[in-house]
């Protein structure tokens, strides 16, 4: 059932609900005004009369008046004109005992109107008290009893109302909270996934194109020397697809679920870099690797995942921007003091090498990882140097 006919059924059911409960009111009113005074004829609302002797003929009667129906009958747009409906609601209870419609009149004003308009008909809907007063002139005790339970009526009417809103207003907040949570928490593996492809595929992408271009360049290389580069390319090729796989398996699943074979792959960390900085000198590359830990294989987790990439990333700029320059990595320090990584090159020119486009959002990458990581980073000219620094902290 949709929405708008279920809205539809319940606002009915409220008009002929409300039209049974005020006949009956009308009716024990009645029986009790009888009961009190059965010649005097006088009524319990202005205006009213008793010209019949049967309670429940009388209540028919309420029923019956044009000005209740319309009371009752204005119900129905009570959704889509709630202070309007309450004004009628009012106009009506002044005319006839048109209490039920007037409260659930004030009830849905409260639920659906701002607080000033809430105060606005609240103060309105006691207008039918004083009235009352002034067309009987004496004053008994069915008179203050009937003014005080119209008061208690119309704030029990606007309080109930008041906190059906605020539930109401807090589910919308809840509601709301939790789809900016969902698209934080989307956004956020949005950017995990393009950071991860960036990092893995960047540098075997730049190794390929190295490769290609001497290839390229190197027309009058013998066969040999060509097929050795083609199988260099073909290698470097299928290890960007590995590196692919991995970073899919792993982004695709949980923290803390294994792989499809039982086991996470390996996480690479700060012992793959010797590795890392020989695949650049197979390319051509002259780097030079100096590594000074107080323990073998450096610290692990983020902060050796976090160490490879900057190291990575910077061999791949090397690459790009300072294409023939020597880079000088230094990698010291000790559990307790952190871990410092130093990468330079000699600066090269602004543009990138023609054929190794490069996004620019790298360097920006790593500054998210490393402040993840709880460590510093930087990168700039240093006199004739392009240098990238960074300390990650390394648990004693």
């Amino acid at each position: 059932m949709s929405g708008y006919r279920r809205e539809k059924i319940i606002d009915f059911g409220v008009v002929v609900l409300t039209a049974v409960l005020s006949a009956a009111l009308s009716a024990v009113q009645t029986k009790q005004n009888l009961a009190l005074s059965p010649a005097s004829g006088a009524g319990t609302w202005p205006f009213e009369t008793l010209s019949f002797s049967s309670p429940v003929l009388l209540g028919f009667t309420w029923v019956v008046n044009p000005v209740s129906l319309v009371a009752v009958g204005a119900l129905w747009w009570r959704r889509r004109r709630p202070a309007t409906v309450a004004v009628v609601s009012v106009a009506a209870a002044v005319v006839t005992p048109a209490v039920v419609p007037l409260v659930v009149a004030l009830f849905t004003v409260a639920v659906l109107r701002p607080p000033r308009t809430v105060l606005a008909v609240a103060l309105l809907g006691l207008l039918p008290i004083p009235v009352y007063f002034l067309t009987y002139p004496y004053v008994s005790g069915t008179l203050i009893a009937n003014a005080v339970i119209l008061t208690v009526l119309i704030a029990a009417a606007v309080g109930w109302g008041l906190f059906v809103r605020s539930l109401n207003d807090r589910t919308e907040r809840a509601e709301a909270e939790a789809v900016l949570r969902a698209r934080h928490a989307q956004r956020a593996a949005r950017e995990d996934v393009a950071r991860e492809m960036h990092d893995v595929l960047a540098h075997r992408l730049s190794l390929l194109s190295v490769h290609a271009g001497a290839l390229e360049f190197n027309s009058g290389a013998s066969a040999r020397d060509t097929a050795r580069a083609a199988a260099v390319i073909r290698e470097s090729a299928h290890q960007a697809l590995d590196d692919l796989q991995v970073v899919l398996r792993v982004l695709r699943s949980p923290a803390e679920d294994p792989g499809t074979d039982g086991t996470r792959p390996r996480q690479t960390g700060l012992a793959d870099v010797p590795g890392l900085v020989k695949e650049s000198q197979d390319a051509g590359m002259r780097v030079d690797l100096d590594t000074r830990l107080a323990e073998p294989g450096g610290p692990t987790g983020i902060a050796g995942l976090t160490a490879y990439r900057i190291v990575q990333e910077g061999l791949t700029n090397a690459r790009k921007h300072a294409h023939g320059s020597p880079v000088t990595i230094t990698v010291e320090g000790r559990p307790g003091d952190g871990l410092s990584l130093e990468l330079a090159n000699p600066a090269g020119p602004s543009t990138t090498r023609e054929g190794i486009p490069g996004a620019g959002q790298g360097l920006i990458g790593l500054a998210e990882r490393v402040a993840l990581a709880g460590g510093r980073f930087s990168h700039g000219k240093d006199g004739a140097d392009y240098v990238l620094r960074a300390w990650l902290p390394w648990p004693a």
